[in-house]
């Protein structure tokens, strides 16, 4: 567990699906604590040290990347497990607003921190919103903007998760925002950056 996580921190892609498969090959580890112990351990380092300002977006990526090579390494053997998400969010980046690399980059920490993310992409509609977090029953809904013209569609859309009575709470972040601007429309958290944003929602799960 320790040298996935290692070759994780370190962005070794192969080093991590070596180290999966060693471990799966082994009798005393469980695709679930492989999971916890290994890949999501070694995210939890990469955001702790990215707060800390010894990270920075590039290592960020690359840590990413060995993550989700090691996920596709151990994912058929989670099937059936009792591994399963802490829960499950919808991301997007609110219409009129074509920005999509920060909301990529909180879905994959999002995944890091052991959630379910349904990703909508850019230039989503308030409708859009809605029809997904009931489909996929998520408890948690991630509004992304990027554009100072386009905050105005966070509220928009907010308002429509709520006519909609959803019980998703509603996570707002990117660059123009503020925490004022987010508890002014009624948001449920605020987050500066993809490391916060899924301190974030683990916190708001675990409440």
């Amino acid at each position: 567990m320790q040298e996935i996580s290692r070759c994780l921190y370190d962005g070794d892609a192969p080093g991590v699906v070596e180290g999966v498969r060693r471990a799966l090959a082994g009798a005393d580890a469980a695709p679930e604590e492989i999971l916890r112990k290994g890949l999501l351990a070694g995210m939890a380092r990469v955001g702790e040290d990215f707060q800390a300002g010894e990270l920075f977006v590039p290592e960020l990526i690359v840590a990413a990347r060995a993550m989700h090579a090691g996920l596709d390494e151990l994912r058929p053997h989670l099937a059936g497990t009792a591994a399963r998400p802490l829960g499950t969010i919808v991301i997007g980046t609110v219409k009129g607003d074509l920005h999509d690399i920060g909301k990529r980059l909180v879905g994959i920490m999002m995944e890091g921190a052991g959630l379910r993310v349904v990703d909508l992409g850019h230039d989503v509609p308030p409708e859009r919103f809605v029809e997904a977090a009931r489909a996929e029953a998520a408890e948690l809904v991630g509004l992304s903007a990027l554009l100072s013209t386009t905050m105005s569609m966070m509220r928009t859309t907010l308002d429509a998760l709520r006519g909609a009575d959803l019980p998703a709470r509603v996570l707002v972040g990117g660059a123009p925002l503020s925490g004022a601007f987010a508890d002014e429309i009624g948001a449920d958290g605020y987050a500066r950056d993809a490391v916060a944003a899924a301190a974030l929602a683990r916190e708001l799960l675990e409440r």
